[in-house]
């Protein structure tokens, strides 16, 4: 795999899976300024930025302009970094979603915001208020839906043609500025023939018909309000009952269109279709709001129906994660006049999840038991196995935001058991992921037990926001494949038992934990454990030495602290 050598100018602080980004300065001098202000934290190519996860370095450059980098790979080679966006740009979703939270914040409302999954990441950012959710595009990877329940708000790169901003009578636009190291939200509203009017999150606020600006607001009161009959010195005016009544039918059928009512835009356009005696001059205005009005209530009950059919079905093949967020859309697309069927599907769905949710984590603790029965110098492919339940049952937790905290802090202490499972080789002088213990070259010799890789393929990412992509590194089974065959053919070769010591093969010398006996520590073994592993592979001890030899290395160290 070629190399990527594009710049990159944005990561995230403090861990691979942070929310937190940032700008990297493009000028030495503020560079400078830069690192002093974060010279105790760590900068990372994050997950939901679509990299590798690995740690990054700051680069200074007076003849070019500065930017993150990779550390080098274990074998000295540059680091391979699948990343697909790099710019200034790319943590564009992160600031949207951070600016979200604090504007809402500050005006007391909450709002669920996600990154949509069938989008490339980054590309689309959804904000889920109480009565309307707001589909931020950021960039032409998903086509606005005009027609749909959610409302678009368009990144300055996504087009919209003149048929639908007079047909809407305006679109709210997003860009973000930079400062400093950050990025800060504008929003715009663009209307027909009008130039884009900025404002800053503080000038905007949420309506019952969604994100609205001042111009928003001047724009809606500008259509609403009925245009002034021309006066004739000398003339009285005079406005016939039934043109106030028609009057009056346009204003209720925009109160209904606005509070998202069918029934009652039924109810009003049945009133119009009986009303008589209009004159000319409104009477084509009175028929295409009726004729509007009407596509528009046919298309909210289709869609109406669509969402309860959808939910009832997720209930039917019982998938947690999925009944937990159609629930929360019907709720909301059915909020006004809603029907006996619509009632019955979300009270089935509540429910469900009344006992699935206990039932979920019921099956999660027995599974976390099943793996803490295993020996800790056990088959490591029998916990990979229970891990990757774990992780599979974990997530489904955590998409319905329930009673996660503390599996997926015993699940990172089991996957760190899993990696310290390692085959020492010999003249390795402490232990690292096995990545780090393999050549490049034999990464890919063996067939991977956990995503079917074949022989010369590149491992792919089984779940999380990266599922379905390539891996930067192999998964830890497919390389103890291929050690374990490694040292079998060494050991028939050579006549004589394996040499190669695992860490959980040795007495540990700071809890006294005996072989194949989990640490006292919280995750990975204690480090005097690995090393004990590593010199019993160093000087070549056979296996076939008693406990007892292994006790007097023990009896060699007094310092060793006792937990």
């Amino acid at each position: 795999m070629q190399r990527d050598k594009r710049q990159i100018q944005t990561a995230v602080l403090g861990s691979a899976d942070s929310e937190e980004p940032l700008v990297l300065p493009l000028e030495a001098i503020e560079l400078d300024a830069f690192r002093t202000v974060h010279e105790n934290d760590s900068f990372w190519c994050g997950l939901l930025l679509g990299g590798c996860g690995g740690r990054l370095t700051t680069k200074l450059y007076t003849d070019r302009v500065c930017h993150f980098a990779h550390h080098p790979g274990p074998d000295g080679q540059p680091h391979i970094c699948i990343r697909r966006s790099r710019s200034v740009n790319s943590a564009d979703h992160l600031y949207v979603k951070s600016a979200t939270v604090a504007w809402l914040r500050s005006h007391g409302t909450q709002a669920d915001v996600d990154f949509a999954q069938e989008s490339p990441l980054g590309s689309v950012v959804d904000i889920q208020l109480t009565h309307k959710k707001l589909r931020v595009h950021l960039d032409q990877s998903v086509a606005p839906q005009w027609d749909g329940v959610d409302e678009p708000v368009l990144g300055m790169s996504v087009p919209v043609d003149q048929d639908t901003l007079i047909k809407r009578w305006y679109v709210n636009r997003i860009r973000l500025d930079s400062e400093g190291t950050s990025r800060r939200v504008r929003i715009g509203t663009e209307a027909f023939a009008r130039p884009i009017e900025w404002f800053s999150l503080d000038e905007c606020e949420v309506t019952e018909r969604g994100l609205s600006t001042p111009a928003v607001e001047r724009i809606i009161q500008a259509h609403s309000t009925p245009s002034p009959a021309r006066w004739t010195p000398g003339k009285k005016q005079e406005t016939s009952p039934q043109d106030e009544r028609a009057q009056d039918l346009m204003r209720r059928l925009l109160y209904a269109r606005r509070t998202e009512s069918p029934d009652l835009t039924a109810a009003v356009c049945r009133e119009i279709a009986e009303l008589s005696g209009v004159s000319s001059q409104l009477q084509g205005r009175l028929e295409a709001a009726r004729h509007s009005a009407l596509l528009w209530a046919e298309k909210e009950i289709e869609s109406r129906r669509a969402e309860v059919h959808r939910l009832n079905r997720a209930v039917a093949a019982e998938k947690l994660s999925q009944v937990k967020s159609l629930i929360t859309e019907v709720k909301r697309a059915t909020k006004v006049d809603r029907t006996g069927e619509e009632e019955a599907a979300i009270r089935a769905a509540a429910e469900y999840l009344t006992a699935a949710i206990p039932a979920a984590l019921t099956r999660l603790n027995g599974l976390l038991e099943e793996v803490s029965r295993i020996p800790a110098n056990g088959d490591a492919e029998l916990l990979a196995l229970k891990i990757q339940q774990i992780t599979h049952e974990t997530d489904e937790l955590a998409r319905v935001g329930k009673g996660v905290r503390h599996p997926r802090a015993e699940l990172s202490l089991w996957k760190d058991r899993l990696e310290s499972l390692l085959v020492l080789p010999p003249g390795s002088p402490a232990p690292g992921p096995l990545h780090q213990l393999v050549g490049r070259g034999y990464w890919t010799a063996k067939t991977c037990p956990l995503c079917g890789a074949d022989r010369g393929q590149q491992c792919v990412t089984l779940d999380g926001p990266r599922a379905g992509q390539l891996r930067d590194t192999p998964h830890a089974d497919r390389l103890r494949l291929f050690l374990r065959e490694i040292g079998e053919r060494k050991s028939e070769e050579s006549g004589s038992p394996s040499t190669v010591w695992q860490v959980y093969d040795v007495t540990c010398p700071a809890c006294r934990k005996e072989p194949g006996a989990w640490c006292r520590s919280p995750g990975r073994p204690h480090a005097l454990r690995y090393k004990l592993a590593a010199e019993f592979t160093q000087q070549r001890k056979p296996h076939l030495e008693t406990k007892s030899s292994q006790q007097d290395v023990y009896l060699a160290a007094p310092d060793a602290p006792e937990l």
